[in-house]
C-alpha cells in the first residue's frame, strides 16, 4: 500500500519525497527496513534490561518470532516471558491502523491539518505555554529527542514531560544532587561480583527477571538483603528479608548509617578524600541511633544487627533500588540515604559496589537524557545561555527558538491543565488515564482541555478513547532506532515488521507534523534517525555521558551496544563492562560526591478507623507490563498471570473483616472504590494490603501526592479500607 499525500497545504519536498519512497519513513505497508535474512539482532524494548534479541524472518523479511542473542553481554541468551512474545504483542487487533478525529477514520492529510490548526489556535488565543506534551520512555532516543526539539524549537511549546516522571524521576533527582549529573554507577556484572547485594523497595525475580539471573549467577556466594514491607519474590529468596514498615525505609537507613559511625565502620579515608559534607550529615545522625528509632520501622534489633554487619563485614557491597523507593513521599532523600551508605563505607567504583537504580522503561535512560523535557538535550540546562547556544550549534537552529526555562513537570502540566492555562495537550505512546494516580482527578481534567492529541499504537487504551483526534504510531520492530538501559549501554534495534494499515513510525510522524506546521527546514537534516543520532552524538561533546566516541548504528551492532560515555579520542572496541567513578572524581564542581539528607517527613494520609489498611501496590507477574496494553495481546502471557486482580492481605486481618480467601472484596479509599479477589496470605503484614497496579481500577484508590525533590507521585502509600463486596 502507498499512501499518497496531496492535500494542497502538505504537497512540500517532504510529501513527495513519501509519495516516491515511502518505505524510507515506514508508511503503510511497505518492505522493512533490513534485507530479508534468517536473522537479525535487536535489543527488546520492555524493560529497562535491554536484553539482546534475535528475530527470525520469514521469506518476505518480516519477523515471526524471537529468541534470545546468547552473545549480548546483557542477557546472554536468556530472556523473560515478555521478550519472548514481544512480536505477538503488537499483533493486536486492538491496533491504531489510521489516523481518528472524533471517533471516525479520517485520512493523514486530514489529521495533519486538524492537529496544526487547532494547535495553533489554541497557542494564539491563550499564549504558546497553553499547549504541551507528554511523553514516554518507550519511544526510541532518535524519537525522544525529535518530539522534544519539534514541539520546543519548532512549535514553541514551553512544557513536556515525560512518563519516566513515573518512574525515574527520583533517581534523577538524587545523582543530580550527590553525584552531579544523573549518572547510574554500575554495570550489570556488578550483580555476579558483589559479595553482599541489598535490595530497598526492589523485586527483581520479578520485575527484572534477566538481572535476577544475573544476581543467580554470582559464585562469591553473596548476602541477599531485601529491604521490603512485603515478601516480595526476592525476600522469599534472599538470606535476609528486613520487613520494614511502609515508608519507614528512610529511619532505617539513617539508623544504619549512625550505627556505622558509632561502631567506627565509617572509610574515613574515602569520605575525606572523595565525598564532602559528611560532618554536618554526622551531626544530623545524632538523633537517629538504633536503640531510640529502631521501634518506628518495625524491624526488630536482631534483624538490623544482621543487616549492620552484612553492610560491613563483606568486602564488596551493592545497594539497589527501584520503584518502592522512587514511589515515595520522601523518595530522594531515601535514594540519597542509599547514596551516603555506599560513600561512607566506600563501595562506588569498585566492581561488586554501588549505589545502583535501576530503571523502569526500555528507554528511561534516553528520556532522562535525550527527550529535551525538563533537560535540554544531552543533559545540558535549558537556563544556561552556553548550553543553549552550543546546542543550537549542533543542530543549526536559531539560538533564540530554545526556551531558556524548563517545562514544568508532568503533575505541574496536570495541574496547569486543571488551573485552565494549559487548553491543548499532546499524549504520545502513553496511558495517563490508567496509569497517573487518583484517577477520578485526572479523568476531570478531560473535560478542561480544547484538544486532545494522543498519538499510540494502540486505539482502545483508556486515554486513546477519550482523544479527539488519534495518530496511529508503529510499535516495536516497526521502526528503527537505539535505546539505552540501566546500565547505560546504547544498543541498536533495527524494523523487522510492518506497522498494520496506515500506522506510521513515531519519527515519520513528527517529519510529517514539521513539515505541516511550516519548519520542516528546521529539521531537514533528520532525513533518518540515524541522523538525529549524530546530532546527538554532538550535542553530548563535553558532557559526562558523551557519546562522540560511538561512530554510528553499525558500531552498535557490532560491539553489543556500547555504555556511556565514550568519548571520541577512546579508539578501540570499547570495554563491555564499564563502570564510573573508578577514579574517585564525580561531577560535582569540586569533583565530590555530597551527602544528601532531610529529616523523614510523616506519610500524608496515615490509616485510620475509617480507612485502617496501608495499600501497597507494585508489579504483579513477570508476565505483565504496567497497563498491559501490549502484553495482554499475547495468549501466552494472559495464561501465565490470574485472570482476575487479586488483594493480598494478612490471615489475621482476613479473619477481622470477615474476608475468605478467593472472594470477592470491595477496596475503598477517599478518592474511589475496586473490587477484586481476596488473596489471604502471610506475605503482607497485618494492616497492609498488596494490589497489582496493572488493573485499570487500582489508580482510582491511590493518592494525588509528589516526591518534592524529584516530583515523582508516591503510589506506594495510601489509606483504604477493605470489606466482602
Amino acid at each position: 500500500m502507498t499512501l499518497s499525500l496531496k492535500c494542497r497545504d502538505f504537497d512540500g519536498p517532504l510529501t513527495r519525497e513519501l509519495v516516491r519512497e515511502p518505505g524510507r519513513f515506514g508508511l503503510g505497508q511497505v518492505p522493512v527496513s533490513v534485507k530479508p535474512s534468517a536473522v537479525v539482532k535487536g535489543v527488546c524494548g520492555f524493560c529497562s534490561t535491554g536484553c539482546g534479541v534475535r528475530a527470525h524472518l520469514n521469506a518476505e523479511g518480516q519477523a515471526v518470532n524471537l529468541t534470545p542473542d546468547p552473545d549480548y553481554p546483557v542477557n546472554r541468551g536468556m530472556l523473560c516471558p515478555k521478550g519472548w512474545e514481544a512480536i505477538a504483542c503488537t499483533q493486536s487487533p486492538e491496533r491504531a491502523t489510521t489516523p481518528v478525529l472524533h471517533g471516525k477514520p479520517i485520512p493523514w492529510e486530514r489529521a495533519l491539518e486538524e492537529f496544526v490548526t487547532r494547535m495553533k489556535a489554541v497557542q494564539s488565543a491563550h499564549g504558546p505555554a497553553a499547549a504541551a506534551f507528554i511523553s514516554t520512555g518507550q519511544l526510541m532516543t532518535e524519537e525522544m529527542a525529535f518530539l522534544g526539539s519539534l514541539a520546543k524549537f519548532g512549535m514553541g511549546m514551553i512544557h513536556g514531560d515525560g512518563n519516566t516522571r513515573q518512574c525515574m524521576a527520583t533517581s534523577v533527582a538524587a545523582h543530580k544532587e550527590s553525584f552531579g549529573f544523573d549518572a547510574p554507577p554500575f554495570t550489570y556484572a556488578d550483580f555476579e561480583e558483589s559479595d553482599c547485594l541489598v535490595f530497598v523497595g526492589a523485586n527483581p525475580c520479578i520485575a527484572h527477571p534477566i538481572m535476577w539471573q544475573r544476581v543467580l549467577a554470582n559464585k562469591r556466594s553473596p548476602e541477599i538483603i531485601v529491604i521490603d514491607p512485603r515478601v516480595t519474590e526476592t525476600a522469599a529468596a534472599a538470606t535476609l528479608h528486613v520487613q520494614v514498615a511502609p515508608r519507614a525505609d528512610l529511619t532505617l537507613l539513617y539508623c544504619l548509617a549512625h550505627w556505622l559511625i558509632s561502631k567506627e565502620r565509617v572509610k574515613a579515608d574515602f569520605v575525606a578524600a572523595h565525598t564532602s559534607g559528611f560532618e554536618a550529615f554526622r551531626i544530623f545522625l545524632e538523633d537517629y541511633a538504633p536503640e531510640q528509632r529502631l521501634s518506628e520501622t518495625g524491624v526488630s534489633e536482631e534483624v538490623f544487627e544482621k543487616l549492620a554487619h552484612s553492610v560491613v563485614e563483606r568486602g564488596r557491597v551493592s545497594f539497589w533500588w527501584t520503584m518502592g523507593v522512587n514511589q515515595s513521599h520522601q523518595a530522594t532523600r531515601t535514594a540519597q540515604a542509599l547514596i551516603n551508605l555506599a560513600l561512607m563505607t566506600g563501595n562506588i567504583g569498585r566492581p561488586g559496589t554501588g549505589a545502583n537504580s535501576i530503571t523502569g522503561q526500555c528507554n528511561a535512560m534516553g528520556s532522562r537524557l535525550y527527550s529535551n523535557t525538563t533537560n535540554l538535550l544531552g543533559g545540558h540546562d535549558f537556563k544556561n545561555s552556553e548550553h543553549r547556544a552550543k546546542v543550537a550549534r549542533a543542530l543549526d537552529i536559531p539560538e533564540a527558538c530554545i526556551p531558556d526555562q524548563p517545562s514544568l513537570a508532568y503533575d505541574q502540566i496536570l495541574e496547569a491543565v486543571e488551573r485552565g492555562e494549559i487548553r491543548a495537550l499532546w499524549i504520545l505512546c502513553t496511558n495517563p488515564a490508567h496509569s497517573w494516580m487518583n484517577r477520578g482527578r485526572f479523568d476531570a481534567l478531560r473535560r478542561k482541555l480544547d484538544f486532545l492529541v494522543v498519538q499510540d499504537m494502540f486505539a482502545t487504551t483508556e486515554t486513546a478513547r477519550s482523544a479527539d483526534l488519534l495518530l496511529p504510531a508503529a510499535g516495536w520492530g516497526e521502526k528503527e532506532g537505539t535505546f539505552i538501559n540501566s546500565e547505560r549501554r546504547i544498543g541498536y534495534s533495527p524494523k523487522v515488521s510492518r506497522a498494520p494499515g496506515e500506522a506510521l513510525s513515531d519519527f515519520s510522524i513528527f517529519r510529517l507534523l514539521a513539515q505541516a506546521w511550516g519548519c520542516g527546514e528546521m529539521f531537514a537534516r533528520w532525513q533518518k534517525p540515524e541522523d538525529v543520532f549524530h546530532s546527538l552524538r554532538e550535542c553530548s561533546c563535553g558532557q559526562p555521558c558523551e557519546i562522540t566516541g560511538i561512530t554510528g548504528y553499525a558500531m552498535l551492532r557490532e560491539c553489543g551496544g556500547v555504555q556511556w560515555p565514550l568519548q571520541d579520542s577512546e579508539t578501540g572496541t570499547p570495554v563491555v563492562e564499564r563502570r564510573l567513578f573508578e577514579d574517585g572524581k564525580f561531577f560535582t564542581p569540586d569533583g565530590r560526591a555530597r551527602f544528601c539528607f532531610d529529616a523523614p517527613q510523616p506519610v500524608p494520609e496515615p490509616p485510620d478507623a475509617a480507612f485502617p489498611f496501608v495499600l501497597i501496590t507494585g508489579r504483579g507477574t513477570s508476565a505483565q507490563w504496567h497497563t498491559e496494553t501490549r502484553t495482554r495481546a499475547s495468549q501466552i502471557l494472559r495464561k501465565l498471570h490470574p485472570a482476575e486482580t487479586h488483594c493480598v492481605l494478612h490471615p489475621e486481618d482476613a479473619a477481622a473483616f470477615a474476608v475468605a480467601d478467593g472472594q470477592c472484596i470491595r477496596i475503598t479509599s477517599r478518592r474511589g472504590t475496586m473490587t477484586a479477589r481476596a488473596a489471604v496470605s502471610g506475605v503482607v503484614a497485618r494492616g497492609q494490603v498488596f494490589i497489582p497496579m496493572h488493573d485499570e481500577t487500582v489508580n482510582q484508590l491511590t493518592l494525588w501526592h509528589v516526591d518534592p525533590h524529584s516530583r515523582q507521585p508516591s503510589y506506594k502509600h495510601c489509606a483504604v479500607r477493605v470489606e466482602p463486596a
